[in-house]
């Protein structure tokens, strides 16, 4: 679909997806700069007003910015808040978000019409994380304007399906914006979602290994000595299932397979279940196409090389001359 102002104005049809501890100001107004969209979620600002000193950076950074560069705008920045019952905050967070009008919110973890319509209400937009079909038509059903399919693969929670089949069935009856998130790590990838007809890529593995962002050493080190094989899918730390970095558990002294089980219903976002290891802090989470990172850069090195990827599979593609009989 065509993209609403001012996300119509983006270098790369890209979302730095919210990383828990890691996304700061300091990477969202990076990713920003550099033209894509940037976001953090609200709890990593604590205490709670922490988040207003944080908006209040990230606005006036840009805006600053936009006046210097008004030939290279920045592009806006997300929030995302997660809609569990266990967020006693979100009622405090929301109420800062609509102060600082944040252009795009993002859902996790439950579909609230009230939500959708306080964001539209001062003019934003609200994009949910679903992680199949029947969930992605309750949060459309509920007034979210745009979905997030977190396919298999996925860093941090994240679904089991297929990014073919789940874009398949979504887009059989969704017309609106869609950002795929699902192992998404190079321009190629990114071009590679477009073509399964989304509207954004969804990226955030990657962005652990820039100098921006809120990572130790070890962790960006182990995103750039990662690999597809290096990735565990457990529910134990938190009760929901997602994906980890292998290096990460067994640091932490635990057999990466043989995990028990965690009762979602006890869903705990950092305490580490049933272990000693937390959530995010030391177990850490990671998506299956960290293959292709491969030192740590800023992140506007790392969206240079994501922008001449992208342009040169365009370019491969438009020159195959299989690829050009097959679509004349």
């Amino acid at each position: 679909m065509s993209l609403p102002a001012p996300f119509n104005r983006l270098r790369l049809p890209l979302i730095g997806s919210p990383l828990f501890i890691v996304s700061g100001p300091e990477l969202v107004i990076a990713q920003c700069k550099a033209g894509i969209i940037g976001s953090f979620p609200a709890l990593n600002a604590r205490p709670q007003t922490l988040l207003d000193e944080w908006l209040h950076q990230i606005t006036e950074e840009l805006a600053k910015h936009n006046r210097e560069n008004p030939d290279r705008p920045a592009a806006p920045f997300a929030v995302n808040q997660i809609v569990h019952r266990s967020n006693d905050r979100l009622e405090q967070d929301m109420a800062t978000c609509a102060k600082w009008q944040v252009p795009m919110v993002i859902t996790s973890l439950g579909a609230r019409e009230e939500i959708f319509n306080a964001v539209r209400g001062w003019g934003g937009i609200t994009m949910h994380d679903v992680i199949n079909n029947r969930f992605a038509r309750k949060a459309i059903e509920k007034g979210a304007d745009g979905l997030i399919p977190v396919a298999a693969g996925a860093g941090g929670h994240a679904g089991t399906q297929s990014p073919f089949a789940l874009m398949q069935e979504i887009r059989e009856w969704f017309d609106g914006l869609v950002a795929l998130s699902g192992s998404i790590a190079n321009g190629y990838s990114i071009l590679a979602a477009q073509a399964l007809r989304a509207d954004f890529a969804y990226m955030g593995s990657a962005f652990i290994a820039t100098e921006e962002a809120n990572a130790s050493a070890d962790y960006k080190r182990g995103i750039v000595e990662g690999s597809a094989e290096g990735i565990v899918y457990t529910n134990l730390f938190t009760g929901v299932h997602g994906n980890y970095l292998r290096s990460s558990i067994e640091a932490s002294g635990l057999d990466p397979d043989n995990l028990p089980q965690s009762d979602p219903s006890k869903m705990n976002f950092g305490s580490g279940g049933n272990t000693k290891a937390k959530a995010w802090k030391d177990i850490w989470g990671s998506g299956q196409g960290v293959g292709s990172v491969k030192s740590v850069g800023t992140v506007e090195e790392m969206v240079s090389r994501l922008e001449r990827e992208y342009h040169a599979a365009r370019k491969s593609l438009i020159a195959n001359s299989d690829f050009a009989a097959w679509n004349s």
